[in-house]
């Protein structure tokens, strides 16, 4: 049965909203999610990022708060979403504000990395959507600007990477000041054994959805890999972007000073390129991201942060510049590129002390990477190692060394 917004129960403000974004065709997690969320049930779902799972809870969510017509007490939230960044946080706050621009409800975000005060006063007089970071929530819940015992749900996005960032412990504290009697939709790319017992902690009788690609890459991104020596990276790098095929970009790095140092490399080379890791404070990250969506700057060079949750159109190539030490990272780096049915590129570079990433990649994804050569074609061998050399069994030259000069030895030091 092929499903619309209308057959999955969706009310008319949501559906006129959704027909303004050209958005007419519920995705698999949305087409399963919905009616379960809409008839009360806790549900437990298991999807990668860019299926669309923040508009599977989004709207009953919306739906369901605009039905009952309560009012949010002062200092207080009818209901709770968690994030594991201060850029999904956002993102989802903005989901929201899409789909109920038709709904007379309030929201307020709340994260750290800002002043608070903004945010305390969004809070004083209640609100119908509180979508948080564990960190600032559980100190304005100490400081009593916030309080969530009349919380009828509660939505933990990306748990497993709240696994990742040292979040779980937090989150359990949240959950101890919410009432017992609420709805719980707890999503995770995948179910760490952490993220298991959380769920078996927080769900009651969960309905579980799952959602499996047929591979565990989008099927539209051309997966790109160039065998090259680390300090050839940037040559490289500065090459392709030459390319005016390459709209906009994502440069990914392991480190915050190593996307601070190929963001100033790539800026040097004429390319307009910000940088957005941990350590930039939310207001230079919001203004990257903004400069990056409206265009004003191609490339944003960034750690893993940006891996999940920032949703961008149009992204025509994503740069592993460094390669991820966990495989499973690489398949969120690159699916930034190639949403709504687009296609991307995927560019990799991999220098040898990297093959063993590279190997741990192509295991996890279930096909090898395309090699390429400089000149952008497939080569007709795959690249090989260099040969190792035994030096215990290497028989010593006859040949003697001859003396340095003293000059050049010193021009050598």
């Amino acid at each position: 049965m092929t499903h619309t917004f209308t057959t999955l129960g969706v009310a008319e403000p949501l559906l006129r909203a959704l027909a303004s974004e050209n958005y007419l065709t519920p995705t698999p997690i949305q087409a399963e999610t919905i009616p379960l969320i809409l008839s009360g049930r806790d549900v437990l779902g298991l999807a990668q990022t860019g299926t669309g799972k923040t508009a599977a809870f989004a709207l009953p969510i919306l739906q369901k708060l605009a039905e009952t017509g309560a009012q949010a007490a002062p200092r207080s939230a009818r209901a709770l979403i968690l994030a594991p960044t201060r850029e999904l946080a956002v993102q989802i706050d903005e989901s929201f504000k899409t789909y109920g621009r038709h709904l007379n409800l309030r929201r307020a975000v709340i994260l750290g990395g800002v002043n608070q005060n903004r945010q305390v006063s969004a809070l004083k007089h209640g609100v119908d959507v509180l979508v948080a970071t564990p960190g600032r929530l559980l100190d304005l819940i100490n400081q009593r600007h916030v309080q969530l015992n009349a919380a009828s749900v509660l939505v933990i996005d990306e748990a497993d990477r709240m696994f990742d960032m040292g979040f779980i412990r937090d989150v359990r504290k949240i959950v101890g000041h919410l009432p017992k009697n609420r709805q719980s939709l707890l999503f995770s790319a995948t179910m760490p054994d952490e993220v298991a017992h959380l769920v078996q902690e927080i769900l009651r009788e969960p309905a579980r959805v799952t959602i499996t690609p047929k591979v565990v890459t989008a099927e539209k991104i051309e997966q790109r890999v160039y065998f090259v020596e680390q300090q050839a990276k940037r040559g490289l790098l500065h090459d392709l972007l030459r390319d005016p095929e390459m709209k906009r970009v994502i440069v990914f790095t392991r480190t915050k000073h190593g996307a601070n140092k190929v963001a100033d490399q790539i800026g040097k080379a004429g390319h307009a390129a910000d940088a957005i890791h941990g350590n930039k404070s939310q207001g230079a990250r919001q203004r990257a991201l903004e400069n990056f969506r409206s265009g004003r700057c191609r490339i944003l060079v960034a750690t893993d942060i940006a891996a999940r949750g920032i949703d961008i159109d149009d992204i025509t190539h994503v740069v592993n510049f460094e390669l991820p030490n966990v495989a499973e990272s690489y398949v969120h780096r690159i699916g930034r590129t190639a949403r709504a049915g687009s296609g991307g590129i995927a560019i990799s570079f991999c220098d040898p002390s990297e093959r063993s990433l590279l190997r741990d990649i192509e295991k996890f994804i279930r096909q090898p990477l395309n090699a390429m050569n400089e000149g952008g074609r497939p080569p007709e061998q795959a690249a090989q190692p260099k040969r190792e050399i035994d030096y215990a069994k290497r028989r010593p030259r006859n040949k003697k060394r001859r003396p340095q000069h003293r000059g050049n030895a010193q021009r050598a030091a």
